[in-house]
């Protein structure tokens, strides 16, 4: 497992945090993720054999938020 911590632009409330930790949660090889709006960070913990990074931030960018 590997974790990774993306600083994501355009998270302001509580619905960016279930729109974020949903769509990522989601994927297959995701094991955990935590959204901190304070930071503007999003915790990512998945296994790279399963899922790319690149995979991640693409869901991330479809929910409507940047990932830096």
């Amino acid at each position: 497992m590997e974790n990774v911590i993306l600083n994501v632009q355009g998270m302001s409330c509580n619905h960016c945090v279930k729109s974020i930790e949903g769509s990522v949660g989601e994927l297959k090889g995701v094991s955990n993720v935590k959204v901190h709006l304070d930071t503007g960070t999003v915790d990512i913990v998945y296994n790279s054999n399963e899922v790319s990074i690149e995979t991640i931030k693409k869901t991330i960018d479809n929910q409507g938020y940047e990932v830096n």
